[in-house]
């Protein structure tokens, strides 16, 4: 028989005896009280590892489409270690609804099963940022957390590298990478008002912590001018600064003119020259020249709400900013004209404090994650969802793609989850 939807209506599945364990579309199809009540007959770890995988989210599928269930259930054997399960779910097909568009490489699972778990645990508080970069030829994330540390995740193995990289005495708000002569870094940004460098092939700390934000540091993005590296921060204490990856020393005056927190910070090169992005709690957006630290044009505006992030892309040849608000909307921003691109793209019922782009399939995206629990792919062509929403069992802290867009990174949680494109 096909492992498909028609699997979750067979006598032998129903039935409950058996291996009912083994048929990842009764899982995935078959009514969700029936399938609660099998949990407790299995015996053996394979069945102890399919009901506590069945288990882990159910608050959250039970209630769902079988669709959505199919997602939660990879993304969950996932965070038991179970890549094999994982693939089995994905492929199970459900009536009605396309096979699945995204699987599950891997993710941690700091809030399953401890005895059942195979997956590597990290942080222990909720992780607030990721981002991608490559060290050795391996791609990795470095996450932030508000367990005061960073930690650096392979890939491909879904392995912490090395040991956390630790010294800020408050929550890691903010995560960016960078190459700075020639060696990986990473540079964090924390509640305690300051800044860390660090070497990704060492894990050391490099040089003393970055000072002069007198509040929380809420963003960090990472650029170069004239041929220098650089960090740029903002804060909640309504200013954008600019450090020199190099020396460790601040350039120039601190940038000001956003009358609330700034929330997000983006890097791109716009007509050669390289620029920043900024979004605050008094719903605009501001560009910034980081060559001579003067504002160009006139503030975005247009958001309801505070707008908690933005990203930098191209789209047709042209520069665009995307940022998502607690307004529940997603806009594109056109940096040649200043002007907004279409419509707001909507869909999501809650606060989106994270965007990322990259491109897929030849086409450039935009994805979003939100308190709604939900990660949405934007096609920045079309200015349309791709395939349904990607559920999880908490609220989407962080979203990152990889340097060569063929991964999505998602943080919900306190863990990470890698996704790649069937």
């Amino acid at each position: 028989m096909s492992n498909g939807a028609r699997e979750g209506g067979s006598a032998t599945a129903l039935s409950g005896a058996g291996a009912w364990w083994s048929d990842p579309g009764l899982l995935v199809n078959g009514d969700p009280d029936h399938v609660w009540g099998l949990l407790d007959s299995g015996v053996g770890p394979g069945a102890r590892l399919a009901a506590a995988v069945y288990r882990a989210s159910a608050y959250v599928h039970r209630g769902a489409t079988p669709g959505v269930r199919r997602q939660l259930l990879a993304l969950d054997a996932a965070r038991y270690g179970d890549r094999d399960l994982s693939a089995r779910i994905s492929a199970v097909l459900v009536e009605g609804e396309p096979a699945a568009r995204w699987r599950v490489d891997w993710a941690t699972g700091s809030n399953v099963d401890a005895p059942f778990r195979r997956a590597f645990t990290g942080h222990d508080r909720e992780v607030s940022a990721v981002a991608t970069g490559v060290v050795d030829g391996r791609t990795v994330a470095v996450t932030a957390s508000r367990d005061k540390s960073a930690r650096v995740w392979d890939l491909a193995t879904g392995q912490q590298v090395g040991e956390p990289l630790t010294g800020h005495t408050s929550w890691v708000r903010a995560v960016a990478t960078a190459v700075v002569d020639g060696r990986p870094i990473t540079v964090t940004a924390s509640n305690d008002k300051t800044v860390r460098v660090w070497d990704l092939t060492t894990g050391q700390q490099v040089g003393e912590p970055l000072t002069g934000h007198t509040g929380s540091v809420r963003a960090v993005a990472t650029a170069v001018v004239d041929g220098r590296p650089i960090a740029v921060t903002s804060s909640i204490d309504k200013t954008v600064r600019v450090w020199d990856l190099t020396t460790g020393k601040k350039v120039g005056k601190p940038l000001t003119g956003h009358t609330g927190w700034v929330r997000a910070v983006a890097t791109a090169v716009v007509d050669g020259r390289p620029i920043a992005v900024t979004s605050s709690r008094d719903r605009s957006v501001w560009v910034w020249d980081l060559a001579t630290g003067k504002q160009v044009g006139e503030p975005l505006t247009g958001h309801d709400g505070e707008v908690l992030a933005v990203a930098t892309g191209v789209v047709d040849g042209r520069p665009i900013a995307v940022t998502s608000s607690n307004d529940e909307t997603v806009r594109v921003w056109d940096h040649t004209t200043g002007k907004q691109v279409g419509e707001p793209l909507t869909g999501h019922t809650g606060w989106m404090p994270t965007v990322a782009t990259g491109v897929m399939d030849g086409r450039p995206i935009a994805v979003t994650g939100s308190d709604d629990r939900t990660v949405r792919v934007w096609d920045l062509t079309t200015h349309r969802q791709t395939g349904p929403a990607l559920t999880f069992p908490a609220p989407i802290e962080a979203v990152a793609v990889t340097p060569h867009n063929t991964h999505l990174t998602v943080a919900f949680g306190h863990d990470i989850a890698t996704l790649s494109p069937h």
